[in-house]
């Protein structure tokens, strides 16, 4: 792989005249790579560099949706896992869309997410099927942050308290 660097410089410090400087290097890019390997300078190829489309806006999480769809259970009662895993099927999600589902003592708790970049605030939706209360929430945007396990169904089942 070529990757094509550019920038711009003063020539010196008495000498005002910017100077563009264009570099090339050659990567190699296998399972056989060493470690610390460096690249080679290489003569930068003809032509512009490629560009890339930016990529898909992932898909908006159903939330009006899911509320009025999941099963609502009378107070003494118990939260049917097929029930529930059936009205999210009958949604239709995208497919770019995570779910789960998971039962605990009379309860069902649903996750719903998409992947994120690793970097900002995950994108999810929790919901919790019970005795007496269908709830469906966001979690605050610090417990959604990558590491702080807001978006699992376990957060869903027994929400974390909000760290603020």
């Amino acid at each position: 792989m070529v990757v094509r660097t550019s920038g711009s410089a003063y020539n010196g410090w008495l000498d005002l005249e910017e100077v563009a400087v264009r570099r090339c290097f050659a990567v190699r890019v296998s399972p056989r790579s060493e470690w610390r390997e460096h690249p080679r300078h290489v003569d930068c190829p003809d032509g512009p560099p490629l560009t890339f489309a930016p990529p898909p806006e992932p898909p908006r999480l159903p939330y009006e949706e899911l509320r009025a769809n999941l099963p609502r259970v009378p107070e003494g009662g118990r939260a049917d896992e097929a029930e529930v895993r059936r009205r999210l099927a009958a949604l239709d999600l995208h497919p770019a869309i995570h779910t789960e589902v998971k039962a605990n003592g009379g309860r069902v708790g649903v996750l719903l997410s998409v992947a994120g970049n690793g970097f900002d605030a995950q994108d999810c939706l929790l919901a919790r099927v019970g005795p007496g209360a269908t709830e469906v929430w966001v979690p605050p945007r610090i417990q959604r942050m990558p590491g702080e396990g807001g978006c699992t169904v376990g957060n869903a089942l027994d929400p974390q308290p909000s760290p603020h």
